[in-house]
């Protein structure tokens, strides 16, 4: 059990405490979902149960916690790994060697396992997480997905009592999330570890989890109870919450298969009505990749790819983990130069574009958006963005404002959210209104309310004439606002079409409540509202 006793924590003694006076017992032995908006102290809390808060982070802490009956208080993180074991959100934070398999051994060698104990674990977490065909890898080879494997893996290998885990699906295909959260269930079932996760996309968790602690932060406090009881109340939801509480469904439902309990008068209700279909337009091309190859070494990332990018449309790409996304979209920037094609943005090569037009043609922001920050303050990343796109001063502070607002922007972009500073980065280069703009897991470390405002500006954008070209495994994102979808596997184009055909004809990739109402094809919980008040 983990308990919090009258704790309360601040990082400056002029702000506002993130957590105050809380008593707390998380169960053990069970699966803890810790739900909240963007920088309302979920990642906080979660460090305060690893020591790394406030041994690491400095702040003012009061209270007691205590885990497995341990008084944690005062005592090294390094001092608590055999209780607790962490898994952050960025898994390239948390690396200390080159090689898949000795970082699965690391954290055992400094624990002082054997050899022989060693070489079981390795084997065991490596099956249990799909990383047996990787093993002799290097990490920088990696994708992001197969990298937070890693990460899990040579956490588990150590085996905890306790493992905290940040954001754990969100650069996982959603296969592959389903298989991670299944295997982290099957741990807490079969060996009965107590695993708290910190996660924004609650489709994905809900249906696993025994308990939900509500984090909705502004000093609101924080709450511990059932899924279902919690989300009734909660600000921020899943798909299929929403449309139980949209439509009075009791109990609410957490799965897809629950769901389909409740759809029989909604179903019907539904039946004659159309979807909404896009409105055709004259297609104007601004980027193409034509025969493209594209590799790592020996290992083929792309395979002969053949794609238009069109003016004022949103494309989406798709696929499991090392599909080959986040080469498309390096190869469209000049990041990553092609073996074979051609890769033109506005008829030029993107590697030969000066870089101080290249921003105004093609606008690229990675899977890890600190990438992109280096300044000492947010106001000093909006001020220098002026400088370099040539803009009014002002813009790109006031476009933030716009994006996500209530950032400070004296604070230091090192000391933001994962989530802030995505919309930081993300706010960066729109501010150069580039024709092109590249997202590459854009809604990871956002939760819904700034997911929402992320679909706002971008349709924004793609109305005023932007090509909006998205890799990502947030197919609830894709439902939302993608025009189209093209899928990847294995470097290859297996699929391309209209969003809805696309996503409700595949089993991995369709949205919540596609599933939830197939056959009919609906993909959006407001695409159904709309259609029904429209309906009368």
């Amino acid at each position: 059990m983990i308990r919090f006793q009258k704790v309360s924590f601040q990082y400056n003694i002029d702000q506002q405490p993130i957590i105050f006076d809380l008593d707390l017992e998380i169960p053990k032995s069970q699966l803890t979902v810790v739900v909240g908006n963007t920088g309302s102290g979920k990642s906080t809390l979660l460090n305060l149960i690893n020591g790394l808060v406030p041994t690491l982070t400095g702040g003012l802490f009061s209270g007691k916690i205590e885990i497995e009956g341990v008084n944690t208080t005062g005592i090294l993180p390094r001092n608590l790994a055999h209780i607790v074991g962490v898994v952050a959100q960025d898994p390239r934070n948390s690396f200390v060697t080159d090689m898949v398999e000795d970082e699965l051994a690391y954290g055992m060698e400094c624990l002082g396992f054997s050899k022989a104990v060693m070489r079981q674990r390795v084997d065991e977490v490596s099956n249990l997480l799909g990383l047996d065909s990787v093993l002799s890898r290097s990490l920088d080879s990696l994708s992001a997905g197969q990298q937070q494997r890693v990460a899990i893996g040579s956490v588990l290998a150590c085996n905890p009592k306790v493992l905290v885990l940040d954001e754990p699906t969100s650069a996982l295909d959603p296969a592959a999330a389903e298989d991670v959260l299944a295997s982290l269930q099957r741990l807490v079932h079969d060996l009965g570890l107590t695993i708290v996760i910190a996660e924004h996309r609650l489709e994905r968790v809900l249906q696993f989890a025994d308990n939900v602690i509500s984090v909705p932060g502004n000093g609101k406090p924080i709450q511990i109870g059932s899924p279902a009881q919690i989300m009734k109340t909660a600000e921020i939801m899943s798909p299929i919450v929403e449309l139980a509480n949209s439509f009075g469904w009791s109990p609410i439902p957490l799965s897809v298969k629950d769901a389909r309990a409740h759809t029989a008068n909604l179903s019907l209700k539904l039946k004659g009505l159309n979807p909404p279909t896009s409105a055709k337009e004259e297609l104007v091309e601004v980027a193409s990749l034509r025969n493209a190859s594209a590799a790592y070494g020996v290992l083929q990332a792309l395979k002969n790819v053949s794609v238009s990018i069109n003016s004022g449309e949103v494309l989406a790409v798709i696929g499991r983990n090392g599909a080959g996304k986040t080469t498309l979209l390096s190869t469209l920037v000049g990041t990553h130069l092609l073996n074979d094609g051609q890769v033109l943005v506005n008829n030029l090569q993107p590697n030969q574009i000066p870089k101080l037009n290249l921003v105004k043609e093609v606008g690229f922001v990675p899977q890890v958006p600190g990438d992109l920050l280096y300044a000492h303050s947010v106001l000093a990343e909006c001020v220098q963005s002026d400088l370099d796109g040539k803009l009014v001063a002002g813009t790109t502070e006031k476009l933030l404002a716009k994006i996500a607002p209530g950032i400070d922007v004296f604070q230091d972009p090192r000391d933001l959210s994962e989530g802030q500073r995505l919309l930081l980065a993300l706010t960066v280069v729109m501010s150069c209104a580039p024709k092109v703009l590249l997202l590459d897991e854009p809604t990871r470390g956002l939760d819904y309310s700034a997911k929402q405002a992320l679909i706002k500006a971008l349709r924004d954008l793609s109305f005023n004439g932007t090509a909006v070209v998205i890799a990502s495994h947030d197919v609830e994102l894709v439902a939302q606002i993608a025009n189209r979808v093209l899928v990847l596997a294995n470097g290859e184009v297996i699929a391309t079409g209209n969003t809805r055909d696309i996503l409700t004809s595949s089993v991995t990739f369709a949205p919540q409540v596609a599933k939830v109402l197939a056959p009919q094809t609906w993909l959006t919980v407001e695409e159904v509202k709309d259609a029904l008040k429209i309906a009368g």
